[in-house]
C-alpha cells in the first residue's frame, strides 16, 4: 500500500398529550411508563421469534415474568396492528403479517449496515479506511475511503491482501482457531519488510493479542512507512469482514490511541447491528 502525498484534499459526499407533554410533575413518570410499555411489547414479539406454532399467553407471561393480564393487554394491542395473530383455537399467538410490511422498508444488507460506520470513521479520523473480506488464504479489499490528509495511504480495490502481515489480515485470522490458521497459511511466511512476522510462533503471539483486545496491528510489516489498525466482524450471512485504518508511520504514534478507540466503538455498533448475541 503506497503512501500518496498531495496538496489537494479528497472530497466525497406521536406527539404527547396530557401532563407529560406540558412539562409538569407528570412528565418523568409518564415518559417512563410509556417506555416500559414499548419495551414489554418488544419483549413479547422477541419471545415469539422462531415459534412457528405460537405460544400461549401463560407461557409468554412466564418467560417474561409478567402478569398474564399485562401480557393479554399487550397482545391485544399488537393484534390490532397485525403484529401478532392467532396460531390456534386454544389461544396461542404467533408473529403476524404486519411485521413483514415493516421489515420490507428496512434495507438490512451487510453493505447497508457497514458502510455508514466506515464513512463515519473516515470523516472523524481523516485517514484511509478500508473494508476487506476473508477469502481462503488472503483478504480482498472491497471498498476504500482515501484519507483527507496531504500525506495519505492508497491501495487498490480488489487487491489481494496477505493475512500474516496486514492489520486487516491479522484481525480476520484472530476470528479463526489456531488449527484453521495453520491450515490456511502454514507455519512460515514471506517477508515484505524487515518487520514482517515470518514464523508461526510470532504470528500466533500477535493474533492472541488481537483476540484479547479486539484490535490487530500492522507495524510497517507489509509496507515500509505504513502502519495500520483493524477490527473484524461477522455479518448476518457469515462473512468475516475487516475494517482497517491505514496511517503513515510518521503520525502513527500520535494518532493510534484515537484510531483504536474509534474502531472498538465501531465494532460494538456493528456486532449489535449484525445481532451477535
Amino acid at each position: 500500500m503506497p503512501i500518496q502525498s498531495t496538496r489537494s484534499k479528497a472530497k466525497s459526499t406521536q406527539r404527547l398529550t396530557g401532563p407529560s407533554a406540558r412539562g409538569d410533575g407528570g412528565e418523568a413518570g409518564g415518559d417512563k411508563a410509556q417506555v416500559q410499555v414499548i419495551r414489554r411489547a418488544a419483549a413479547v414479539l422477541n419471545t415469539l421469534v422462531d415459534e412457528a406454532d405460537g405460544l400461549s399467553l401463560g407461557v409468554i407471561a412466564k418467560q417474561l415474568d409478567l402478569p398474564r393480564s399485562t401480557v393479554q393487554r399487550i397482545v391485544a394491542a399488537l393484534e390490532e396492528e397485525n403484529f401478532v395473530m392467532a396460531a390456534s383455537p386454544a389461544g396461542r399467538v404467533r408473529l403476524g403479517p404486519g411485521l413483514r410490511r415493516l421489515a420490507s422498508s428496512v434495507e438490512a444488507t451487510p453493505a447497508a449496515i457497514i458502510k455508514p460506520v466506515v464513512m463515519e470513521l473516515w470523516r472523524d479520523l481523516s485517514e484511509t479506511v478500508e473494508l476487506s473480506v476473508l477469502k481462503r488464504d488472503y483478504a480482498i479489499f472491497l471498498d476504500q475511503f482515501v484519507g483527507l490528509q496531504r500525506l495519505r495511504t492508497v491501495s487498490e480495490i480488489s487487491e489481494h491482501v496477505p493475512l500474516h502481515c496486514t492489520a486487516a489480515g491479522k484481525s480476520l485470522l484472530a476470528r479463526l482457531d489456531d488449527a484453521d490458521i495453520e491450515g490456511r497459511i502454514g507455519r512460515s511466511y514471506p517477508a515484505y519488510t524487515d518487520s514482517t512476522l515470518t514464523s508461526y510462533a510470532a504470528l500466533i503471539k500477535s493474533i492472541n493479542e488481537a483476540r484479547r483486545t479486539g484490535l490487530a496491528y500492522d507495524l510497517e510489516e507489509h509496507d515500509v512507512g505504513v502502519c495500520g489498525i483493524a477490527i473484524a466482524v461477522q455479518d448476518m450471512v457469515g462473512n468475516d469482514l475487516a475494517i482497517s485504518v491505514s496511517i503513515p508511520s510518521a503520525r502513527f504514534e500520535r494518532t493510534k490511541a484515537l484510531v483504536a478507540e474509534s474502531l472498538l466503538k465501531a465494532k460494538i455498533r456493528l456486532d449489535a447491528a449484525f445481532d451477535h448475541r
